[in-house]
């Protein structure tokens, strides 16, 4: 089995949190007002449109390497619909669009993507989530 951990702290001074994996960072933090939120970072929503668009991304990437075609332009909007009390999301919907440097047709690339998409099978599938607290 492969595991990837990424961690947050809060940062000093905010109610922000940094996250991090590896050498990467971002910041999480609400909406200005928003208990206490001062619009320092990307919000649930945002992060949870950012991986389901990125993921995609990664995987037009890797499926056309794969099957030899080169993408030489990739636009992807992610709309996350929220239930009005913000606990959960009811729907999301990518748009996708790319061109090859051969003019061919990107719709195989595109297919093969949606089928292997780890964030869009998992969110699909329905991904079992276990908070512990520790002392």
């Amino acid at each position: 089995m492969v595991s990837v951990t990424v961690e947050l702290r809060n940062v000093e001074g905010t109610r922000a949190a940094l996250g991090w994996a590896g050498g990467h960072t971002i910041v999480v933090d609400r909406p200005q007002g928003r208990a206490g939120g001062q619009g320092l970072g990307f919000n649930g929503a945002q992060l949870l449109g950012l991986a389901i668009g990125g993921c995609f991304c990664n995987d037009l990437h890797f499926v056309a390497a794969e099957m030899g075609v080169e993408l030489t332009k990739i636009s992807i909007s992610v709309r996350v619909e929220l239930e009005s009390d913000l606990s959960f999301t009811k729907a999301a919907t990518v748009t996708v669009s790319c061109e090859t440097s051969d003019g061919s047709d990107p719709q195989p690339v595109i297919a093969e993507a949606k089928a292997r998409c780890m964030v869009h099978n998992s969110l699909r599938r329905g991904v079992p989530v276990t908070v512990e607290a520790v002392a």
